[in-house]
Formats: structure tokens, sequence, C-alpha cells
């Protein structure tokens, strides 16, 4: 981490990271903006934060802040204006059978061998795919946040996880990892949307995606879920049909 740090007004202390190889495009450098991760106030702040276009990595809330470069830009779901498209209404017909368990963000042996599955099959060669139960601890628990795994289950077997925090008023979907095999069942999307019923039921009104990059391939899936609110910087807008950022 740099030595760059900063106070605001608030006496939040935030950091630049040093310049490291972007997770999206690889060709280009990136750096992020930290807030202080030995702040005790972090659980305070973290509604704030994803309402300022922030992120949770463990225990870290970090923002892309790289020169030159806004290719990454912070999107969330309105819980209560959110309506399924055709497709994700198929996508929930198909998994009919599939039931939706909240469970505690304590690692299982069987979450772990699913994810350790997902990333051998995703992430082969990008460092990811060597992941024990340390790193997934690390990347996907956290140490002071209000976390849950909603495991999506069909006749007793895991198909999906999706590491969910739960903050006031929202949820922030962290990380999703389900069955390989099983591309054909949308099962990606069927844990977005499970997550959004389950913010309906809980009064939720946002459920936060992380970042949205037009064009790239991994993550224009989220353009697809209507309507979606984008961080401009200053304020949070509905995206429109021919947004590219």
């Amino acid at each position: 981490m740099g030595t760059d740090a900063y106070q605001d007004p608030g006496d939040l202390r935030l950091f630049h990271t040093g310049a490291h190889s972007c997770g999206y495009w690889p060709e280009r450098t990136a750096r992020d903006l930290v807030l202080d991760p030995r702040d005790p106030r972090l659980p305070r702040w973290y509604p704030m934060a994803l309402g300022w276009g922030f992120r949770r990595s463990g225990d870290i809330l970090y923002r892309p802040h790289c020169a030159g470069c806004r290719a990454c830009v912070a999107a969330r779901i309105p819980v209560r204006r959110f309506r399924p498209s055709r497709s994700q209404r198929r996508c929930l017909a198909r998994n009919a059978s599939v039931q939706l368990r909240v469970q505690p963000a304590t690692r299982t042996d069987e979450q772990l061998a699913l994810y350790q599955r997902y990333l051998r099959a995703r992430h082969r060669d990008g460092g990811m795919d060597t992941h024990g139960a340390a790193e997934f601890d690390q990347f996907l628990s956290g140490s002071w946040n209000d976390g849950r795994f909603l495991e999506l289950r069909e006749d007793g077997r895991l198909l999906a996880v999706a590491v969910t925090d739960v903050v006031e008023s929202a949820l922030s979907a962290v990380y999703t990892f389900y069955e390989p095999g099983m591309a054909g069942r949308g099962l990606g999307t069927l844990a977005i949307l499970r997550q959004l019923e389950w913010a309906r039921q809980q009064g939720h009104r946002h459920l936060y995606l992380g970042y949205w990059i037009a064009g790239h391939p991994k993550m224009e899936y989220k353009r697809r879920f209507r309507p979606l609110e984008i961080h401009d910087g200053r304020a949070w807008r509905d995206l429109e049909p021919g947004d590219t950022a």
C-alpha cells in the first residue's frame, strides 16, 4: 500500500494502493482507493461507502481509482422498481425446484469444495485457482461485516453460494460461485434473482452488484437487470440503453 494517505473532513483516512495489474484488462495498470482497514468504524462506514461506490473484498473497502481510466462503474438494483425480464422469468421457472437457504457466513467443507471446483473451471491459472480454506475465509467472510451465505440447493445438493453482506437498507452481492458443469441452468442469474427476492422480503431498498464495465464479457450481464442504477462519481442515476459508462 502506498504512503500517500490523506484525511477527509470526517477524519476518515483513505489510501492509494500501489500500481498493480488490472483484474479486468490485463494490459492495463490499476490503482485503488482504500478506506483505512484498521479503522474500527468500518462497520458503521460500510453502508455509506457502498453509496459512494466502494466495494468490500475481505476486510478491505476499496474503489478503483486508476489514472486515465474510469471503466469500473459501481452498480446497484433498486429492489422495489425491479421487474424480471422474460429470460429472467424463464430462469426462475427452469430452476423452480431450487431452494434458498440463508446461512451464517461460516465456511463448510461442502462450500469450500464447490468454491474450488468453480475457481478451477472459471479462473484456471489466474492465481485464484489455488485458493484453500484460508483464502476462502479471508476473501469472502471478513471479520467485521454482517454477512450471509445464501445457498441454492436442489434435492439437498449444493448448486451455488451467493456471498451477501447485509447493511442498513441494502444488500451487497460480494461474490457468487456455483457448480461449473451446470452453465445451462443460469445459476449466476438465479443467484441475483434470489438475492433480490430476499432483499424485497427484508424491506431493503438496494442490491449492490459491485462494478459494471461496459463491453467487458464478464460484466455485461449486469446490464440485463433493469432498472440498473450506476454511480457517475457524484450521484446515482439509471443506466440508459446507450450508456457506455
